[in-house]
């Protein structure tokens, strides 16, 4: 299991200037919470940082400053923690929680954006994979009671 075929490969992304009314706005009308910042080089985008909407209560509102004269850049985190695509699935989950963060912008092998892998994905692999034993389970619980009669 890689990290690549669990991770969400539609990222909201922007860029370092990008005002944070403007990005209060993206998460918004895009329903997300976090937005990733990058360099777009060469028709690829490499991500730089991080902002969420935590960062925007926290860091923002909770310091009391004045959104209008902030940036993407006054208050992204810039120390990214990521992953990439052919990366362990069960490793990655480890790199999450060591770190303790909720969001691995997932790379390729040079270093571009190719998706996000959130706790929320997390959560629903784990699901998925919990509802095929439940089934499987199930299904032997079926024959031997078939058997039986």
């Amino acid at each position: 299991m890689s990290v690549g075929q669990y991770c969400n490969r539609h990222v909201v992304t922007t860029e370092r200037g990008t005002g944070i009314q403007e990005i209060a706005r993206i998460m918004r009308q895009r329903h997300v919470g976090t937005v990733v910042v990058v360099e777009r080089r060469n028709d690829k985008e490499y991500p730089v940082g991080i902002i969420t909407d935590r960062d925007l209560v926290v860091e923002v509102m909770g310091q009391g400053l004045s959104p209008e004269t902030l940036t993407v850049a006054d208050v992204m985190t810039s120390n990214l923690v990521t992953a990439h695509e052919e990366d362990n699935f069960w490793r990655a989950l480890d790199r999450l929680s060591a770190k303790g963060v909720r969001r691995l912008p997932v790379i390729d092998n040079d270093g571009a954006l190719i998706g996000i892998l959130t706790v929320d994905d997390v959560l629903t692999a784990l699901a998925v994979g919990l509802s095929d034993v439940t089934r499987l389970v199930q299904r032997e619980i079926a024959k031997e009671v078939q058997q039986r009669q």
